[in-house]
């Protein structure tokens, strides 16, 4: 989802809701929680083989070529709700 699909969505809803966030917990049910959103940021992210899905990366010398001072390839800029 890119930002402009998320604020489209946002439109039609009410604007004093609170905001939750849901995924599977994990636990033998598969419990589905749904915790409030504190924080919106811009992060970066790369794919996790183990994880089967992306991970935040936290350190700088992760997103960073020392070569170029760009991202590194597999890292990419996103908007993260926490």
């Amino acid at each position: 989802m890119k930002v402009q699909e998320l604020i489209e969505q946002l439109r039609f809803m009410n604007p004093e809701a609170e905001v939750h966030f849901s995924y599977n917990y994990g636990d033998h049910w598969r419990t589905h929680v749904a915790p409030g959103v504190r924080q919106v940021f811009e992060g970066a992210v790369e794919f996790s083989d183990y994880h089967r899905m992306d991970r935040l990366v936290e350190d700088e010398d992760d997103v960073y070529d020392e070569n170029t001072g760009d991202y590194k390839t597999d890292v990419r800029r996103v908007v993260v709700i926490e």
